[in-house]
């Protein structure tokens, strides 16, 4: 197994220290799936490893890592809407799933020292999983993010390095540390490993529900979760295990939504867009760094993007609430997000929601 770059299509193996491609370019897994099928679970494992054998993973390491993530229920909010409960895990939100390889793989290669950017959920994911591989851990996030992730980030004994300035001017400075002193750079959106994780949630739902809903939504920023999707979902589609392709609806704050502009002009790149200020700050990412390919899935899948109204994410975020569900704002902006879909292209029936964050996490 190894990384190929999916620039100039250079490879390199796993153990490799380099973030990126020399030519720029992020690294793909060079790996494919055996047949995706039922009887390849295992049923005694409770966490996402129970579906290793679909899994790119190099050893056991997953064993002394893991914390029991995944395994999250599917409520039914309304006879439309189905949430998959992924604050239900370890520390609070969907993160888990791909910090929980990536620390792994981690372990792994021998690495010993992490830095990571994070708007907070998956730098606290990272944190965790870190403290519980035994690997040291720095955390940079932009400033506003929300005080209870950091605190969290710290408590697993991680440094939690505040920068001013935008997410995207976070990420620089965290990169610009990796490159002069040679750091591993555990990052969800560079490091592929990750997407091993976040496909697991259609796994999951699957197994669950025995099927797949006609309709999911997925919030995008760097897009974890859209690439873990794609990834799963191509390998049911082509093992037969899943007639069709579901109708993916990919969500992005008002205030930050590179993709959904580039989609509507048919770019192959994101827009230039300048991010305001905006309470889905999971998703406020100006610069995806694997935009171009986020993109050309959306293309190939006939994925839909829509914005959550910036407005209506704190009333969304009441209306959950009032059913029992207390989730964190760009959480909120998903389900912000399923009704704008709706006003925008009809009733969308039979819809599984990401429930990504929880409510106490970003509570200013």
């Amino acid at each position: 197994m190894n990384f190929v770059c999916g620039k100039c299509g250079k490879t390199a193996p796993v153990s490799t220290r380099e973030p990126k491609c020399p030519c720029g370019g992020l690294w793909k897994l060079d790996f494919t799936p055996p047949k995706f099928s039922l009887s390849g679970i295992d049923r005694e494992e409770w966490s996402i490893f129970r579906y290793r054998k679909f899994m790119a993973l190099e050893d056991g390491a997953w064993r002394d890592v893991s914390l029991g993530e995944g395994m999250t229920p599917i409520v039914r909010l309304d006879e439309d809407v189905l949430l998959k409960m992924d604050y239900y895990m370890p520390t609070l939100s969907f993160k888990d799933r791909g910090a929980a390889v990536l620390m792994a793989h981690c372990k792994s290669i021998g690495v010993d020292y992490v830095v990571q950017d994070s708007s907070g959920n998956a730098g606290n994911s990272v944190a965790a999983y870190a403290a519980k591989a035994g690997i040291r851990c720095e955390i940079f996030v932009p400033e506003g993010t929300s005080p209870k992730k950091i605190d969290m980030i710290r408590a697993h004994g991680a440094k939690c390095t505040v920068v001013p300035g935008s997410r995207d001017h976070c990420a620089d400075v965290c990169r610009e540390k990796v490159e002069k002193e040679g750091i591993y750079y555990a990052n969800h959106v560079y490091n592929p490993f990750f997407y091993e994780g976040t496909k697991t949630y259609f796994y999951e739902a699957l197994e669950q529900l025995g099927r797949l809903p006609e309709h999911i939504l997925i919030p995008v920023g760097n897009g974890t979760l859209f690439l873990g999707a794609v990834l799963a979902l191509e390998h049911l589609l082509e093992s037969g295990v899943i007639p069709r392709m579901p109708q993916i609806i990919a969500a992005q704050s008002q205030h930050c939504d590179p993709l959904l502009q580039a989609a509507a002009q048919g770019a192959d790149a994101p827009a230039a867009v300048e991010p305001r200020p905006t309470l889905a700050e999971g998703i406020a990412i100006g610069k995806p760094m694997r935009g171009e390919e986020l993109l050309a899935c959306a293309r190939r899948h006939g994925i839909r993007f829509v914005h959550a109204p910036e407005e209506e994410i704190l009333p969304a975020r009441a209306a959950l609430a009032k059913k029992g569900i207390y989730c964190e704002h760009t959480t909120a902006a998903n389900y912000a997000a399923y009704l704008q879909y709706c006003k925008e292209y009809g009733p969308a029936r039979d819809c599984l929601i990401t429930m990504c964050g929880a409510g106490l996490k970003s509570d200013h």
